[in-house]
C-alpha cells in the first residue's frame, strides 16, 4: 500500500505561534488549535444536520475532499509521535473516529481512522484505553467486514498491534470469539484476495489468535465442518463453506512468490493446527485437502528450500519456515494408513535427499569462525545460542524425527533405489546418522540391517565410522 504523504514543515505562522508558548503539542511543533479544527471538521462530516438523503448525494459521501485529505493524512502520520497519540486521547479522539467508522461511507477516510487509531495503540497505555471501549471495540471488529483492502489491511494491523500487547490480549480474543462471522470474513479474505500486503497482515492475525488461544483455534477448525453438515447440498452453491484449511492454502500459494515473510507466517499457521488432533484431521481427513497440503510443502522442501546449489548460510534465511514445514509434513506422514501411503507416491528418497541437506548445512552454519576473536568471549557466546541457535535446534529436532520415520519404512528396493540415485551415500549416510545417533538407534541399526543386504562394503564402512553400531549389531 503506498505510504500517506509526510507532514509539511510548520507554516511561518505556526512557527511564530509555537514560539510564543502555549499551542504545541508536546514536545513537537505540532499546533493544537490546526488539529482542533481537523477534529472538528471529522465531527461535522458525520453530524446529523450534514447527513445526506438523496442518491447523487450518497455517491458524494463515498469520496473524501482532497484538502480534507491532505489534512487527516497529516493527522494519520502525526499520530506516529508519542505526545500527539495522548493528546488525541486526551481529545476524545478515539470517540470521533468511532463515528467516523459508525457512519461514514467513504473508504479513504475509514482507511485512515482507522490507520490512526492503529499508530495510536503502538503505545501500551493509550492501546489499553482503546481496548477497554467495548463500543469501540465492536465498531472496529465490524471493520473486518469492510470490502476496502485498504480499511481491512489498516483494521488487522491494529488487531495484530492490540493483541500483541499482554494486557488486552485476552479482551480481543474473547471478543472475537463472540463474533463468530469475523471467522467467514477472515477466510473469505484468506481464499479471495489478490492484497499480498492484506493476506500476509491477516495471516499474522489468524497466527497469532491461534499462538495465544488453543481454543479459539479449536472452534474454528470445527467451524468449517460444522457448516458444511449443516448446509443443504442444494444450497451449496449460494453459501460457500469456509474451512480453515483450505483458506490457508490458497492465501500461502498467493503469497509464495511475492512475500516470504508471509508464507513463513501461513506455513507455522499450519503447524499450530497440527498441535491438536482436529487440526491433523482437518487436514487429512478430507482426500483433495490433504493431497493439497501435501503437494504444496512437498514442492516447497524438495525444489525451492535450501537446494543442493544455494550456499549453506541460506538455511539462517529459512530456518523457521523449514521448522514448519517439516513439522506438518511429518504430521501428515505420520497419519497415513498403508492405502494411504501408496497414493501418496514415491516421496521416501526426495524427502530424504531434502533433509539430509539441510542437517549438512545446520552442520556448516554451526561452525565457529576460527579466527574471530569476538566468538571466544561469553558474551558472544550467549548470543549465538539465544538467537541462532535455538531456531536451528528446533529445526534439527524436527529434522531427525521426521528422518527417523522415513528410515523406519525403508524397503529393501528403496534403499537400491536410493544408493543408484545418490540420495543415499556414504557421505549422506555418515551424516545422517550422525544426527540420528545417539536417540534413535533402533532406528539406525534396522537400516543398517537392511543395507547389508544391499550393500555389505557400505555397511561396514559406516559400522567403522560409528563404532557404538558395530558393538550393538
Amino acid at each position: 500500500m503506498d505510504r500517506n504523504p509526510s507532514p509539511p514543515p510548520p507554516s511561518r505562522d505556526e512557527d511564530e505561534e509555537a514560539a510564543a508558548g502555549g499551542d504545541c503539542i508536546g514536545s513537537t511543533v505540532y499546533s493544537k488549535h490546526w488539529l482542533f479544527g481537523v477534529l472538528s471538521g471529522l465531527i461535522q462530516m458525520v453530524s446529523p444536520e450534514n447527513a445526506k438523503s438523496s442518491s447523487d448525494d450518497e455517491e458524494q459521501q463515498m469520496e473524501l475532499d482532497e484538502e480534507m485529505e491532505n489534512e487527516i493524512c497529516r493527522v494519520w502520520d502525526m499520530s506516529m509521535d508519542e505526545d500527539v497519540a495522548l493528546f488525541l486521547q486526551e481529545f476524545n479522539a478515539p470517540d470521533i473516529f468511532m463515528g467516523v467508522l459508525a457512519k461514514s461511507k467513504c473508504p479513504r477516510l475509514r482507511e485512515i481512522c482507522v490507520g490512526i487509531l492503529g499508530n495510536m495503540a503502538c503505545f501500551q497505555e493509550i492501546c489499553v484505553s482503546i481496548s477497554s471501549d467495548k463500543n469501540l471495540g465492536q465498531v472496529l471488529l465490524h471493520c473486518l467486514y469492510d470490502s476496502d483492502p485498504p480499511t481491512l489491511l489498516e483494521t488487522s494491523r491494529l488487531l495484530l498491534t492490540c493483541l500483541s500487547q499482554t494486557e488486552v490480549a485476552s479482551v480481543w480474543v474473547e471478543r472475537i470469539r463472540e463474533n463468530p462471522a469475523i471467522y467467514d470474513s477472515i477466510c473469505f479474505i484468506m481464499s479471495s484476495s489478490t492484497n499480498v500486503d492484506l493476506l500476509v497482515k491477516v495471516g499474522e492475525v489468524v497466527d497469532k489468535l491461534f499462538d495465544l488461544d488453543e481454543k479459539l483455534m479449536l472452534e474454528w477448525i470445527k467451524s468449517g465442518a460444522v457448516q458444511a453438515l449443516d448446509q443443504p447440498q442444494e444450497d451449496s452453491e449460494q453459501q460457500p463453506v469456509f474451512r480453515i484449511v483450505p483458506c490457508v492454502l490458497e492465501a500461502a500459494k498467493q503469497v509464495r512468490s511475492e512475500n516470504p515473510e508471509g508464507l513463513d507466517v501461513y506455513m507455522h499457521i499450519l503447524q499450530l493446527l497440527t498441535t491438536v488432533d482436529d487440526g491433523i484431521q482437518a487436514i487429512v481427513q478430507c482426500p483433495d485437502t490433504g493431497k493439497d497440503t501435501w503437494n504444496l510443502l512437498f514442492d516447497l522442501v524438495c525444489h525451492e528450500f535450501c537446494q543442493s546449489d544455494d550456499p549453506p548460510i541460506i538455511l539462517q534465511e529459512q530456518k523457521t519456515v523449514l521448522a514448519s514445514v517439516f513439522s506438518v509434513l511429518s504430521a501428515i506422514y505420520a497419519s497415513q494408513t498403508e492405502q494411504e501411503y501408496l497414493k501418496i507416491g514415491k516421496v521416501d528418497l526426495p524427502l530424504i535427499d531434502s533433509l539430509i541437506r539441510v542437517l549438512q548445512n545446520m552442520e556448516h552454519c554451526q561452525k565457529k569462525p576460527e579466527n574471530s576473536v569476538e566468538s571466544n568471549t561469553e558474551e558472544t557466546k550467549k548470543s549465538d545460542l539465544t538467537q541462532e541457535d535455538f531456531h536451528l535446534k528446533i529445526l534439527k529436532d524436527i529434522s531427525c524425527e521426521f528422518l527417523s520415520n522415513i528410515f523406519q519404512v525403508l524397503t529393501k528396493e528403496t534403499i537400491t533405489q536410493g544408493l543408484k540415485e545418490g540420495q543415499l551415500s556414504k557421505q549422506k549416510c555418515s551424516c545422517a546418522f550422525e544426527n540420528l545417533l545417539p536417540f534413535y538407534s533402533p532406528v539406525v541399526e534396522d537400516f543398517l540391517k537392511i543395507l547389508r543386504e544391499v550393500d555389505t562394503t557400505l555397511a561396514g564402512n559406516l559400522e567403522e565410522g560409528f563404532p557404538s553400531l558395530k558393538i550393538q549389531t
